[in-house]
Order: structure tokens, then C-alpha cells, then sequence
């Protein structure tokens, strides 16, 4: 195969053109000799069908793009420079859709959501809605940022809020090199502060989940064997518990797929992916019980088609318009990058799925 080589896809004019072009680097620019099937083909070979929506479990909200790190495999673009917030008048949006719909389940995602300026008013009124499940994808590294992160494990322990976050590897050089020069360490001290109110300690019924990324153009090893290995040297290491790992394939999009493309490894990675396709993951994909708003109340398939611009099928495309009837049943929109979701045993905002 030929190697690809440019410049930044991050370095477009605007976020539009930016997504457009990613758009057109999978679906079109680099395998024109056809080798590679069609996701969209490959996956209704699977179901008989089209891909489609089945009733809405989990509500997963961008609340900012704003970040306090700048992660080499974040496909949301996060970092301290980005101002796109939600705002109080969006949230109330988002509450009023889940007083109305059975999802209960809510998925803060970032940036790092905790640096909205609304973030604790909206994980309260959520709880008062209904919401069963609040999970918070915290970088860690937030907490010890400054003086009005350092009572988030008190926070999070009095609402119950099931904590998740990335953390690379067990070793410094590997977490730095992903994350951030300083990155390992701040995150350690969080995980103790986290342990010390109680998070992932046996019996306290306060959950802290980690999130594994490669940090390479390779797919996670197994999901359980990475666990094990992670809870052994985080324990004998350091002293901290969790309660589960979830190991996510990294998906060729935004600053992942400029790294792909820099280092000459997308197209084997994209055909990594495809032979690796497995049609049990296939069934289990997230999009079909979850629904992805963005930090402007727009509603994706998933997370990372709001980072490709791609929004849910229909005119309802804003979470103002909401309607659950009509939303349950619709055909999900899908890219070539779908295949990092069901490569190997799947992958998912919770992991694996086959």
C-alpha cells in the first residue's frame, strides 16, 4: 500500500471543514483500490438490516470542549484553549428530555466536564430528575488542577457518581508520554484522594472505573488480562484500588487519525481493523442504546460522529425537538471509522462488548 503523507487534518479552516475532510480521508482518499469493504455494507451483512436504534438506555452529554490537558488520542480536540461550553438554558434542554424518556443512565463526558461552570448544578438536578446512574469521565488530573477541583472526590462521594477515567498505563514514562509531562503523577495522587473518601474500595458502593487507550496504532490486548495487570502493579505500586478496567480501541478520527496519517500507519491500521471485524460486536454496538449530545444540544449517533459533524438521521437534531418516539427506530448514521468499534471484542464508552 502507498503511504500517506500530509499535513495536520487539524489545521482546517474551521470545525466543519475540519470534520469534512476527516469524512473524506475515511470514506474515500486512501484505498482507491477497493480492497476495503464498506462498513455500512458489512454491518447489515451482520443483521439482515441496516443499523439501527433500539430503545434509549443511556443519555451521554458533551458538556465542553474545555480541557486542563491536551491528550495525544483524544478524539474530542480537548484542551485549555477551547471556549465551547454548554450552557445553563441547553442543560435544562437535556433535563427536560430525561424527565421525559427511561434512559437512566447519564454520561458527563469533556473535555473535562468538571470545568463547566454549571457542572454541579446540573449532576444535582439530574439526580432530582430521575437519573439512577450519574457516570463522570474525569481525567484525574482535574482534582488537583487548583483549589476549586480539590473537593470533587467529597462531591462525587455525596451523589454517588460513578467515576471513570483514562489512565494509560501503570508506569510514568507511558502516561506522560500519552497525556502530558506531569500527567502520572497528579493522576496518582488523585486516584489515592479518591480511595481515601472511598471510591473503588470493597463494599463502599462508590464505583471507579479506569479507561485504557493504546498508545500506539494497535488494538487494546484483552480486556480482563489487562485488568488483572493493572490492579496488581496500581496496588503493590502505589496502594490504589478500582473496580474495573475498560479497554477502548482508539478510533481513527480527529488527533488520532492525525497521528495515524504523520506516521504513516493508517492504512494498516484501517485494515487492522477490518480483518479484526467480529459480527457479535457488531450487535452490541453503543449507538444502539445511547444518544450523544453535543456541548450545543445537538444530537449524534455517538460521540465520535459529533466529532465528524454527523448527526442522528431526520430533522429532529437538536435535543429541543426531542421525541422519543420518533428517535427509537432510527437508522444510525456510519463512517469507516465504525470498524474500531467492532474490531476484536468491541469496543465501547464501557469497554468491551463481545
Amino acid at each position: 500500500m502507498t503511504k500517506i503523507k500530509g499535513q495536520s487534518l487539524r489545521k482546517q479552516a474551521n470545525p466543519l471543514a475540519e470534520a469534512s475532510h476527516q469524512l473524506k480521508v475515511l470514506s474515500e482518499g486512501l484505498f482507491k483500490d477497493g480492497t476495503l469493504p464498506l462498513f455500512k455494507d458489512r454491518v447489515a451483512e451482520t443483521l439482515g438490516r441496516p443499523l439501527s436504534a433500539h430503545k434509549l438506555e443511556v443519555l451521554q452529554i458533551n458538556v465542553g470542549y474545555m480541557c486542563n490537558q491536551v491528550c495525544d488520542h483524544c478524539h474530542v480536540d480537548a484542551g485549555p484553549d477551547r471556549k465551547e461550553i454548554m450552557t445553563k438554558e441547553t442543560m435544562e434542554q437535556c433535563l427536560s428530555v430525561i424527565r421525559s424518556t427511561n434512559a437512566r443512565t447519564l454520561d458527563l463526558t469533556g473535555g473535562a466536564p468538571e470545568m463547566n461552570p454549571n457542572f454541579r448544578w446540573f449532576v444535582i438536578e439530574a439526580r432530582k430528575a430521575g437519573i439512577a446512574d450519574i457516570i463522570v469521565r474525569s481525567n484525574l488530573t482535574i482534582i488537583r488542577a487548583n483549589k476549586q477541583y480539590h473537593d470533587l472526590p467529597a462531591f462525587f462521594k455525596e451523589h454517588k457518581i460513578h467515576v471513570v477515567s483514562s489512565m494509560p498505563h501503570w508506569t510514568k514514562e507511558k502516561t506522560d508520554k500519552q497525556r502530558g509531562s506531569g500527567v502520572f503523577n497528579a493522576s496518582i495522587e488523585a486516584l489515592k484522594q479518591l480511595n481515601s473518601v472511598g471510591y473503588g474500595m470493597p463494599n463502599s458502593g462508590l464505583t471507579l472505573d479506569l479507561v485504557y487507550n493504546p498508545s500506539g496504532a494497535f488494538l487494546p490486548a484483552h480486556q480482563k488480562d489487562l485488568e488483572t495487570d493493572f490492579k496488581s502493579k496500581l496496588r503493590s505500586d502505589f496502594g490504589i484500588e478500582f473496580n474495573q478496567l475498560f479497554a477502548i480501541t482508539n478510533l481513527p478520527i480527529s488527533r488520532f487519525l492525525d497521528y495515524l496519517i504523520a506516521s504513516e500507519n493508517y492504512e494498516e491500521y484501517m485494515y487492522e481493523l477490518v480483518q479484526a471485524y467480529n459480527p457479535e460486536a457488531a450487535k452490541s454496538v453503543m449507538c444502539t442504546n445511547t444518544l450523544s449530545v453535543s456541548w450545543n444540544g445537538f444530537l449524534y449517533d455517538c460521540d465520535f460522529n459529533q466529532m465528524l459533524a454527523l448527526p442522528v438521521a431526520g430533522n429532529l437534531t437538536h435535543i429541543s425537538d426531542y421525541d422519543e418516539k420518533l428517535m427509537e427506530g432510527r437508522i444510525i448514521k456510519v463512517s469507516q471509522h465504525c470498524y474500531g468499534c467492532t474490531a476484536g471484542a468491541g469496543s465501547s464508552c464501557q469497554g468491551t462488548v463481545a
